[in-house]
């Protein structure tokens, strides 16, 4: 067994559901060369007959990561639905790997075939892997007229996601359920979220979606209505969160670490942003930190990630990311802890409501720079008869570059 081979061991080959038939040449060509063939027994058992030696791949998927590895430099074939760069396994795969160790090739993806049956344009269609991930990753994109193409664990599956949209509101949905596509056992069905009357649905399957109903669509502009987020109180409230997200500045690719997240409000926002960003909320309060944890999954930002425990101690040994919100638990300390702790230019921003908060952040304001902002709202109310307004407290806000 080689360590440093002259050409490619590892040839990752896309397999659809009609199995040998629709492979290219070069994919033929590297399973009559391959010593092992690696892949679920349902890809194995779409090519029978192999001479190579099989292994069916083990859940959960990183197990058999070192399995393969084993194998370094022995002729290998590892299967993967369609195109496994789409929502596959590939990139689990290469990331272990040099890029002279592996090749590729391709199969055509189940969202392009979804998209071929239905007369779908691809790049104006939602595309979601759900089948290891929460349904409620859709709830950004529900709005009237919008459609999706969805990747689903099993047939129970598709039950599943017509009662939760009917539960948002959109039960008038159609489902387009595609199974095994591109194979003999190739099927499309449709019905509507709330009427699914659709039995024995085969794996794999995937659903088409086009989205209708009277639910409600969560907005794209930073300050989505307070009503969104279960909380106690302790929010960033619209305005003031439209007015903070607009200094954080939200970048593709960026983390945010929001402190004293609350209900997480800002660390959300943060996150429906772009899908490629990131952020962290530290909350003291495992009542609130649960509540942030439930509302980031609620909004289909799952991947948030919540740290429970004290600031500045918490940040311990961390390095700062793009941008840093102070929402609760302001102090002398932290600030200091903020600008020792090693890292890059990050966007800090802080808000204040006390007069000793304002005052520290005056003091810091005086010393590091950057914009000093009060922000002082009032809203129309009752009163009597009549209506008068009615002011919150004033907000200072804090934005610097540390």
């Amino acid at each position: 067994m080689a360590d440093t081979p002259d050409a490619p061991w590892l040839t990752i080959v896309g397999i659809g559901e009609d199995g040998l038939n629709g492979l290219s040449p070069a994919a033929r060509d590297a399973l009559e060369r391959a010593a092992l063939v690696a892949g679920s027994p349902r890809h194995l058992a779409l090519l029978p007959g192999l001479r190579a030696e099989s292994l069916a791949w083990p859940v959960p998927f990183s197990a058999g990561v070192p399995m393969l590895l084993a194998r370094r430099g022995d002729p290998t074939v590892l299967l993967a639905s369609g195109d496994p760069f789409w929502f596959g396994a590939g990139s689990s795969i290469t990331r272990h790997l040099r890029p002279d160790e592996w090749t590729a090739h391709p199969a055509p993806s189940t969202f392009s075939l979804a998209a071929a049956r239905l007369g779908w344009a691809l790049q104006d269609v939602e595309c979601h892997g759900l089948h290891a991930a929460p349904l409620t990753r859709l709830r950004p994109g529900l709005a009237p007229g919008r459609r999706a193409i969805l990747l689903l664990r099993d047939g129970p599956a598709v039950g599943q996601l017509a009662a939760w949209l009917t539960e948002q509101g959109f039960g008038g949905s159609t489902l387009h359920v595609l199974e095994a596509l591109g194979g003999p056992r190739e099927r499309i069905r449709q019905c509507t979220a709330e009427a699914p009357d659709l039995a024995d649905i085969a794996h794999p399957v995937a659903v088409g979606l086009s989205v209708a109903g009277e639910g409600r669509t969560l907005p794209c502009a930073s300050g989505i209505p307070d009503d969104w987020f279960d909380h106690d109180g302790q929010i960033t409230k619209r305005p003031a969160r439209a007015l903070t997200l607009s200094a954080l500045a939200p970048r593709p690719g960026e983390t945010l670490w929001d402190i004293g997240a609350g209900c997480g409000s800002v660390a959300i926002e943060w996150l429906l942003a772009h899908g490629s960003t990131q952020a962290i909320a530290f909350e003291v309060d495992p009542d609130r930190a649960g509540r942030t944890r439930a509302n980031a999954l609620h909004l289909g930002v799952d991947r948030l990630t919540v740290m429970e425990g004290r600031a500045p101690d918490i940040l311990t040994g961390r390095t700062r990311p793009e941008a840093v919100f102070i929402g609760g638990g302001l102090s002398q300390s932290l600030l200091a802890a903020l600008f020792a702790l090693p890292g890059g230019p990050t966007r800090l921003v802080a808000n204040a409501v006390t007069l000793e908060s304002e005052a520290l952040l005056a003091r810091w304001h005086a010393d590091k720079g950057g914009d000093l902002l009060r922000i002082e709202l009032a809203q129309a109310m009752p009163l009597g008869s009549r209506r008068g307004w009615r002011s919150a407290y004033p907000l200072v806000q804090w934005s610097v570059t540390l």
